[in-house]
C-alpha cells in the first residue's frame, strides 16, 4: 500500500489554528490589545468598522519593530516574549505562544505599519491569507499600527455564523474594558464606525471602573485591600443592595490578567452570605498579584484559565479579605444595638497608637436601699365589663351569636360554590373546567399575555406613549449607551420617546401606555442583558427580544396575592392567546388534570 499521512501545507495548518486563536473579531481585539501592552504603550487606539467584519485597527505608541521582525512575526510560534521551557513558568507578559498574528493572518487581510524611535522610517506590511503582498519603507511614527480587513474572508462558513453587529460589538466591548479594567495607568480610545464610545484617560484604579461603567458605580465601591506573603489583593466589591440578577460585573484579574475562576468567585459570593438576595449576584474588580513561578496559564488558547499551587489558601484568604471590608465599611448588618462608636477602630490602625484610660467611678452617698418606695397607682386604660347577674340574658346573647356565625358560614359557602378560580400558594390559579382542573403558573401565563400584547402593539399597531411630565435621565455606561442607541427605532415603535444621548446618559420623554415611571430602568436593564444573547440576525430578532424582555420584567411575580376578578382575567387573557400554552421562554404555563387523572391519584 502507498503512504497516506502527509504533512498539512502552512497555509492549511493557519486556517486550522486559527480556528482555536479566532473564534470572533472579539478575539482578534484581545489578541492586538495585549501584543500592544507588551510592547510598552502608553497609549492605545482601537477602530472598528462593522462589529470588527469590515475592520479592526490598534493603533499604539509603543518600542515598534524592526523591518525584519515585521515579518517574521507572522510566522507560527516566531515571538519575543519566551526563549526557553522554563520561561513559561516564569511569564511576566499577556502573549507567548506565537500563534496569534500569525493565525489572524492566514484569516484575513493584514496591513502591518511600525517603526522604531531610533530609526528614520517604518516598515508597512500587506498580507492576504497569509501571503505576503508586499513589504515597504515609508515614514511613520513610533509605535504600530495593525489593521485587520475582511475577517474570514477565505472561510465563508465561517463568515455567516457570526452572530449580529450588536452581539459581536457587545463582545468586542467585553474584551477591551477587560484589557482596559487591568491597565488603568494606560489611556484607551475606542471607536465604531466612526462613533466614539469610550475615552479613557490614564488614572488610578477606581477612576477607570467609573470611567468605564458610569457615574453611578462610583457610589456602589467598597474598597478591598490586604497584603500576605503569598498573595496581595486589592479593588473593590459592590455593596449588596446593588447587586444583579444576572452576572457582568464579576472581573478577576491575576497579575494584571483578566481571568475566570469559579471557584475564586464561590470565595466571593460566600462572604456575601446573608446580604444578598436568593438569585443576586455581586459585583467585584478583584486584582491578585502571585509569584509568577506559583501559577500555570498555558491551559488554553484564550489564557483566562490559570490554574494555581494553592487554590485552598487563596480561597480562604479571599473570603477573609472580603468578608473583613464588608465589616470595616459597615456594610455587613451589626445586632450590638448598644455600640459605641468610641470604640471603633479604624482597619490599619497601629496597636501602640491605642490609649487605655481607668474608668471613673461616681459613688451616690444618699443612696439607702431600706427606704420605702411609694407604689404608683396602677390605671388601667379600659372598664372591666360588669357581670351579668341575669343568667337568661347570658344566654341569649351566646345564641344570638351563634346564628350570626352560622349564618356567615352558610354565606361563605354559597360564595365558594359560584367561585371558579382559586389561587394557591401566591404561584398558581386553579380553575375549574367540566373534565377538571386546570393548573396555571401565573407569572408564566402573564409573561404569554404580555409577550403577545407588547408583539402586536411593536409590529402591527401603533404603540402608545405617555409623555412625562418631567423626563427622566438615566446613567449607563458608554457601551450600554451604543447599544441602546442601536435599537433607538425599535424601541421607539415600542412607545418609548427619546429627548437626548450623552456619553453616560439618556433622557427619555415618554414610556408605552403599559410602563410605570418607576419600570423604566429596570426594563431597559433587562433589555440590555436580554441583547446580549446569541440571536441570528434578522430584521424580527430585535422585536422578538424586546417583546420577551418587556414581558419577564412586568409580569406578575410568585408571591403576589390576585384578587379573584384578577385571577379569572388572567385565565381569560391567557386562553385569548395564539399559543397559550407555552411562555415565550418555552415553559408550560398550565397543566390540566381530568376527574379520571384525579380518581386515579387516590385508587393507585
Amino acid at each position: 500500500m502507498s503512504d497516506i499521512i502527509q504533512l498539512l501545507p502552512d497555509h492549511v495548518a493557519n486556517q486550522i489554528a486559527a480556528g482555536e486563536v479566532v473564534q470572533r473579531p472579539a478575539s482578534v481585539v484581545k489578541e492586538l490589545l495585549e501584543n500592544a501592552i507588551d510592547a510598552g504603550a502608553t497609549s492605545i487606539k482601537l477602530l472598528l468598522k462593522d462589529a470588527g467584519k469590515t475592520l479592526i485597527q490598534v493603533i499604539d505608541d509603543g518600542k515598534g519593530m524592526s523591518a525584519t521582525d515585521a515579518r517574521m512575526c507572522f510566522e507560527r510560534h516566531a515571538t519575543s516574549k519566551i526563549q526557553k521551557a522554563e520561561d513559561l513558568f516564569n511569564l511576566c507578559t499577556k502573549g507567548f505562544r506565537g500563534e496569534a498574528l500569525a493565525s489572524i493572518a492566514a484569516i484575513a487581510h493584514v496591513e502591518l505599519k511600525t517603526k522604531q524611535e531610533n530609526e528614520e522610517l517604518g516598515t508597512c506590511l500587506k498580507i492576504e491569507g497569509s501571503t505576503i503582498i508586499s513589504q515597504d519603507f515609508i515614514s511613520t511614527g513610533k509605535g504600530a499600527s495593525i489593521a485587520v480587513k475582511n475577517l474570514f474572508y477565505n472561510i465563508p462558513a465561517r463568515r455567516n455564523f457570526l452572530k449580529s453587529d450588536t452581539v459581536e460589538t457587545r463582545h468586542i466591548i467585553d474584551e477591551f474594558q477587560r484589557v482596559a479594567l487591568a491597565h488603568p495607568n494606560i489611556a484607551f480610545l475606542l471607536h465604531h464606525n466612526n462613533n466614539e464610545v469610550y475615552h479613557l484617560k490614564s488614572s488610578n484604579l477606581r477612576q477607570r471602573i467609573v470611567a468605564v461603567f458610569g457615574s453611578k458605580m462610583n457610589e456602589k465601591l467598597v474598597p478591598i485591600n490586604e497584603q500576605t506573603d503569598i498573595l496581595d489583593i486589592e479593588g473593590f466589591v459592590a455593596k449588596p443592595e446593588f447587586s444583579k440578577r444576572k452576572r457582568g460585573e464579576q472581573f478577576f484579574f491575576v497579575n494584571d490578567r483578566f481571568i475566570k475562576s469559579s471557584y475564586l468567585n464561590h470565595a466571593v459570593v460566600n462572604a456575601f452570605d446573608g446580604l444578598l438576595e436568593q438569585g443576586s449576584h455581586p459585583s467585584y474588580f478583584l486584582y491578585l498579584k502571585v509569584p509568577a513561578n506559583t501559577i500555570d496559564i498555558n491551559i488554553h488558547p484564550t489564557k483566562t484559565e490559570i490554574k494555581f499551587d494553592n487554590e485552598k489558601a487563596l480561597y480562604a484568604m479571599l473570603r477573609a479579605t472580603v468578608k473583613h471590608s464588608l465589616g470595616q465599611y459597615n456594610v455587613a448588618p451589626v445586632l450590638d444595638f448598644n455600640r459605641d462608636a468610641n470604640l471603633d477602630t479604624s482597619y490599619h490602625q497601629n496597636k501602640s497608637t491605642l490609649k487605655s484610660s481607668t474608668p471613673k467611678i461616681t459613688v451616690d452617698p444618699d443612696f439607702n436601699p431600706f427606704n420605702e418606695i411609694k407604689q404608683k397607682e396602677i390605671h388601667f386604660p379600659y372598664q372591666r365589663e360588669q357581670k351579668s347577674q341575669n343568667w337568661e340574658t347570658l344566654y341569649s346573647s351566646v345564641s344570638i351569636a351563634d346564628e350570626q356565625k352560622q349564618d356567615e358560614l352558610f354565606t361563605d359557602q354559597q360564595e365558594v360554590k359560584t367561585q371558579k378560580t382559586f389561587q394557591i400558594q401566591r404561584k398558581y390559579v386553579m380553575s375549574l373546567i367540566k373534565s377538571g382542573v386546570v393548573l396555571i403558573h401565573q407569572s408564566l401565563a402573564h409573561q404569554r399575555i404580555l409577550y403577545e400584547e407588547f408583539l402586536e402593539s411593536i409590529t402591527v399597531k401603533e404603540a402608545n406613549s405617555q409623555q412625562l411630565l418631567f423626563p427622566v435621565k438615566i446613567s449607563f455606561s458608554s457601551a450600554e449607551i451604543e447599544m441602546i442607541y442601536t435599537i433607538k427605532s425599535e424601541l421607539e415603535n415600542a412607545g418609548f420617546s427619546f429627548d437626548e444621548f450623552t456619553k453616560d446618559s439618556v433622557t427619555i420623554k415618554g414610556i408605552p401606555v403599559s410602563v410605570t415611571e418607576s419600570k423604566i430602568t429596570i426594563i431597559l436593564e433587562e433589555l440590555l442583558n436580554d441583547m446580549n444573547l446569541e440571536v441570528p440576525d434578522t430584521s424580527f430578532s430585535h422585536f422578538d427580544i424586546m417583546a420577551k424582555s418587556f414581558a419577564k420584567t412586568l409580569s406578575i411575580k410568585t408571591g403576589t396575592q390576585l384578587a379573584e376578578k384578577e385571577q379569572e382575567s388572567l385565565v381569560n387573557n391567557l386562553f385569548s392567546c395564539k399559543e397559550p400554552s407555552i411562555s415565550p421562554f418555552g415553559k408550560s404555563t398550565f397543566k390540566t388534570l381530568t376527574l379520571n387523572e384525579i380518581d386515579h391519584l387516590f385508587n393507585s
